[in-house]
This record gives structure tokens, sequence and C-alpha cells, in this order.
């Protein structure tokens, strides 16, 4: 079943604006690795290079649900801000979220209907003869296109279908980027208690849950040969 995702900086500051670009690119390694397909289908830039105030993706595949339950909640990034050196702040909150009741259109060329008609020049003057240029209409969505660029009837069906594919990929993402704007809504505030992920350093492969587990696994080590000393 396809997912549509949000990563979003809410209103969060630059921070976080740099935490969502960078945990995007963790994000679309782990769905190559676990054989998700993906498709961005929205970005918005951050206010400065290299960020994003969020970004949502298509995600397809058998293992999309399972995958996401790592996911979806609250991010955690720990670091000093690269944006302001004195800031004493070092925890930074983006949070992940599905985007639900979203379907998205599928396009399909049997779904279009043709007219063709002789190209028309200023004035209502006949270009040529015959009937080369095309009206293509998008049945599902009543979306339509005029096209005359070429002589060529063939040539004409080509251009419109390719027009009619953009124009209704944009009604598409007109309609994700409303819901999206009800989910900005409802999520105004990144809930900061309890992050499904946890990242620290500048080049996010580093997880404070690793760094706990490495611990707590050198401590049982040292409790284990404090323990073997006393048995000899």
């Amino acid at each position: 079943m396809d997912k549509i995702i949000q990563i979003s900086s809410g209103r969060g500051p630059l921070e976080c604006q740099f935490v969502v670009a960078k945990v995007l690119k963790v994000f679309l390694e782990e769905a190559t690795e676990n054989k998700i397909e993906y498709e961005i289908i929205h970005r918005e830039t951050g206010d400065e290079n290299l960020t994003l105030k969020s970004a949502s993706l298509l995600l397809k595949g058998k293992n999309a649900e399972q995958f996401l339950k790592t996911w979806i909640g609250s991010i955690c990034w720990i670091g000093k801000s690269t944006f302001r050196k004195l800031h004493k702040r070092s925890n930074w909150f983006i949070g992940v979220f599905e985007l639900e009741n979203v379907m998205k259109i599928e396009f399909n060329e049997k779904d279009i209907q043709f007219q063709t008609t002789r190209s028309q020049g200023s004035g209502g003057q006949n270009v040529n003869k015959v009937s080369t240029a095309v009206r293509a209409t998008h049945l599902p969505t009543k979306i339509s296109v005029f096209v005359q660029d070429t002589r060529s009837q063939l040539e004409n069906k080509k251009i419109s279908i390719a027009r009619l594919k953009e124009k209704v990929l944009e009604l598409d993402l007109k309609k994700i980027e409303n819901q999206m704007q009800e989910t900005w809504k409802n999520q105004i505030e990144i809930e900061r208690g309890n992050p499904v992920r946890t990242f620290s350093g500048n080049d996010f492969k580093k997880s404070t849950a690793d760094k706990t587990f490495k611990t707590k696994r050198g401590r049982l080590k040292n409790e284990l040969k404090k323990e073997q000393n006393e048995l000899n």
C-alpha cells in the first residue's frame, strides 16, 4: 500500500531546517536498503543553503508500513548549532508524519479523449487545410489542453499528452499541499517527548541509543570481569 509522509521542521528555527535536510538523506538511504521505492513529491526549501523546511514523499513497497513504524513521530538531533555558535541549546526536534486519506491521481493515457481540428492562425485564418491540431481531455479530472504547435497531428498528440500529464500532476500536488497545510495546523509544535529516533554528530550516522547500548554493554563486561576475578 502506498504511503505519503512528510518530514517537517514545524515552526522550528533554522537549526530544525538543517535537521530536516540531514534526516531526509538518512531516510532515503534506509528506504533504499529496505527495497522501498520512493518519490519526492514536494520540497520546501529552507532559509539557508542545504536546509529544508519540509519534504513530502510517496513510498511504495510491501514493507513500507513496517518501515515507517521506526520513523513516524518526533526525531531528535543532539548537536551544537552551526548557525549560532554561541547558542546554548543542543537538542533540536523535527517530526515525521503520515498524510492520511490522500489518494494520488493515477495518470493513464487510456483515460485521455482526443479531438482533432484544423489549426487556427490570428484572426481565425486557417493555418492549414487538414486537422492537425489536437484537444486532449483527461476524463477523470476533466482537465483539457489544446495543442497546435506543429503541422503533424502525431507530434501534437505527443505534446498534448505531456502537457496534460503535467497539469494533472499539478492538480495532484495542490491537493497534497492542502493536506500538508492541515497537517501543519495540527502539528504547530513538534512533540518533543519520547523521540522515535535520536541522532548526534554532524554526519547523522550516530545515535544516542547506540551509545547507550555500548555503554551498557561495557558496564556489563566490567561487572562480569569483576565477578570472575572474585571467583578466582
